[in-house]
């Protein structure tokens, strides 16, 4: 009469197999967690380059509003200094006007993007499933924004007969003046700085767009990913 062996394959295959689905889940946290670290560090550059924009679209905005008011002012002030500026279609103020116009526009979007990372309007976006969207279109307003107002002020600027305040002011840079005249030289350093500004706001609002556009994708797929770990395998049920 034989005795009866005990079944130490079944026990070693169901110890096989819990090992690895062990293994299989701690690849998945570690895989899961790697794709949160990302959007961290996604995110903590996205801010940063949201910021750098801002801080660009109000720079912007000092220098060129500085320009213009200083203009306004000096024609306006006294009859004395009216001839130290062009009158009625030899000057141009349409360019500086755009410029303006659009670091408003820009700094509005940024801080739209900024806001959106403190924790309790994050919380609530999350929510309203609109803090992803909002991250990704305030990039994309501020460098469509930014482009549209570069390419205004360069043409309205082309004009060969009106001049604009950075022409002018910089063909007058040499004169010395005394208040309330115009410093010419200071309203040439402004413009410049303005114009060159706003060109270099382009590559770091692109910057910020795909930043949040890459944060966008990593978080469909982190959100996906998530799901469907959750989500019970028939096999296994």
């Amino acid at each position: 009469m034989s005795e009866k062996q005990p079944n130490t394959s079944s026990e070693f295959e169901v110890d096989s197999h819990h090992g690895s689905q062990h293994g299989h889940l701690h690849y998945n946290d570690a895989h899961l967690e790697s794709k949160r670290r990302n959007l961290r560090l996604l995110d903590t550059a996205r801010g940063g380059a949201t910021l750098i924009a801002l801080l660009m679209g109000l720079a912007v905005l000092g220098t060129t509003g500085h320009a213009l008011q200083a203009y306004n002012t000096s024609h306006l002030s006294d009859a004395v200094w009216l001839s130290l500026w062009p009158n009625g279609g030899a000057f141009d103020v349409k360019p500086t006007v755009a410029l303006i116009v659009g670091a408003v526009l820009v700094v509005i979007a940024n801080l739209v993007a900024l806001t959106s990372h403190h924790r309790f309007v994050r919380a609530k976006l999350a929510s309203a499933h609109a803090h992803t969207p909002l991250t990704f279109s305030a990039p994309f307003v501020g460098l469509v924004v930014s482009i549209v107002a570069v390419i205004l002020y360069y043409v309205a600027a082309k004009s060969a007969t009106a001049d604009t305040l950075l022409s002018w002011s910089c063909r007058w840079r040499h004169l010395a003046t005394t208040a309330p005249a115009p410093q010419f030289a200071s309203l040439c350093r402004a413009s410049h700085a303005g114009v060159d500004l706003a060109i270099i706001l382009i590559p770091v609002e692109f910057l910020a767009l795909v930043l949040a556009g890459v944060q966008l994708k990593l978080e469909r797929y982190t959100t996906a990913y998530t799901h469907a770990r959750k989500t019970p395998s028939p096999v296994l049920s």
